[in-house]
């Protein structure tokens, strides 16, 4: 017999909860009102229609940059945050902010900015954000460097900046992650910066360690970090995984990632009505989660199509589905 779970730990992070309850709660007290949102406030679709359905209105850098006077208007800032220059122009524009910078990231930038102070202070160092390139999560880190961090994704992104002289390996260098990145890609990235720099100074690890010309910072979020560690526990225990998440969500992408290199069983959707009958087996264990820009109700609905679509089997289609 076909069984569902939801994962209890899927579902909208802190940040995310924080920023959408502001706009409702301002939506509310200005009914018939709009609230400005600078880029999409959560990556899904189906929540965002909800939400403009209350009067939220998304605007882009462009839009913004477009603008004569918003005197008496309104702007959000989601919790991806946004670099100083950001808040220089709304607030020219006339625009009142709501700043719904996660907490988690406000920490991140405050402390990339002081790691920029002190090596211009000292004239030498550079800083290396581990993070996908454009992405407004990054685009804010990148302010608080004016933009002079060096931004890679993956290890062979860093092997390239190494080999064209992007990253130099002889000076003081502190890296920082995305808040919504890997913990094992971001480990594993660390320690490969490490075994460069000890080799260019002609040192073993262990004794490049005690130089200090290498800073690693933990900045993934504590709860994005518990996230990948329990799914990866929820993904093995189920025979099919379906992952809930908008497609143009970086952290969705990663978790989706994580779940099918442990469940090759696992399928990414949007939408409710993506899912096919043709990928269940009779007695399947369905697992159902998502990213930290899914709303619960939207698991639930998929929980509920699933086992709507599996509720009467004919005999004759059992063949196929075994």
């Amino acid at each position: 017999m076909l069984t569902v779970d939801i994962d209890s730990n899927s579902g909208f992070c802190a940040g995310v909860i924080r920023a959408i309850g502001k706009a409702e709660e301002f939506l509310s007290e200005n009914k018939g009102g709009k609230l400005y949102s600078l880029g999409a406030i959560v990556h899904n679709d189906a929540e965002l229609t909800r939400l403009v359905d209350k009067g939220l209105v998304t605007i882009d850098k462009d839009d913004l940059e477009e603008m004569q006077d918003a005197h008496g208007e309104s702007l959000l800032i989601r919790a991806h945050g946004e670099p100083p220059s950001t808040y220089r122009l709304a607030e020219s524009l006339g625009f009142k902010i709501i700043d719904c910078t996660c907490p988690v990231v406000l920490k991140l930038q405050n402390d990339i900015k002081q790691a920029y102070e002190r090596q211009k202070s000292s004239g030498n160092g550079q800083i290396i954000i581990f993070g996908k390139p454009g992405h407004a999560e990054v685009l804010g880190l990148l302010g608080q460097t004016d933009d002079t961090a060096i931004v890679v994704e993956n290890i062979f992104m860093l092997e390239e900046a190494i080999e064209e002289g992007t990253i130099s390996l002889g000076i003081p260098t502190e890296i920082f992650s995305q808040t919504t990145k890997s913990p094992a890609e971001y480990a594993g990235l660390c320690a490969r910066l490490e075994e460069q720099m000890a080799e260019y100074c002609e040192l073993s690890v262990e004794r490049f360690k005690g130089r200090g010309l290498l800073a690693v910072h933990d900045t993934i979020c504590s709860q994005v970090a518990k996230r990948h560690e329990r799914l990866s526990r929820f993904a093995i225990e189920h025979d099919i995984i379906i992952f809930v998440s908008g497609k143009a969500s970086s952290n969705g992408k990663v978790l989706c990632d994580l779940c099918k290199s442990l469940n090759i069983r696992t399928y990414h959707i949007d939408l409710v009505s993506e899912i096919k009958r043709e990928w269940f087996r009779a007695d399947d264990k369905v697992g159902i989660c998502g990213a930290t820009s899914t709303p619960k109700w939207l698991l639930e609905e998929a929980a509920k199509h699933v086992l709507e679509l599996n509720k009467y089997v004919p005999a004759w289609e059992e063949k196929f589905i075994n």
